[in-house]
């Protein structure tokens, strides 16, 4: 079992025990999100920590959105609950890069692929050498923005 999806096992009974609410929902709820990815596809199989990351950034990524849908709605109480369940969900993953981060590696990635005179047909290169390095670090709109901007 990855030391991650531990952690979070771990965490979730503490939560339970401190009879915090909006974290042990949350938990809960990544907690059967990873489950479901495990047992998705032909056969069952283990997540790996980047997996589980994986599945964390996209858990995140739901919060976010839906807590600009119900704001935008005018329901400010759903959006402070998807606000702190995001906020909880942030505690597992990996430190956010910087917009001056995510520009200095897709900067590299264009130098290392030979991109730069080539534009936007080169995106996909460079998409594939910068989004393994950025998977759960910046959102994918961001960084191919960046790379647009770049290539551009």
């Amino acid at each position: 079992m990855s030391a991650l999806k531990d952690r979070l096992r771990a965490d979730l009974t503490t939560a339970i025990k401190g009879r915090d609410e909006v974290r042990s929902s949350t938990l809960r709820m990544v907690l059967t999100a990873i489950t479901n990815a495990e047992v998705a596809g032909k056969e069952a199989r283990e997540l790996s920590d980047d997996d589980v990351i994986g599945v964390l950034s996209s858990e995140a990524k739901k919060r976010r959105e839906a807590a600009t849908a119900f704001a935008d709605g005018g329901r400010a109480e759903m959006a402070a609950k998807e606000k702190a369940e995001a906020a909880v969900i942030a505690d597992y993953l990996p430190e956010v890069l910087t917009a001056e981060e995510i520009s200095s590696l897709v900067t590299a990635a264009i130098e290392q692929t030979g991109a730069a005179g080539e534009g936007m047909r080169a995106m996909g290169k460079v998409m594939g050498i910068v989004t393994p390095q950025v998977k759960g670090r910046a959102d994918g709109g961001a960084v191919a923005a960046e790379v647009r901007r770049q290539l551009g």
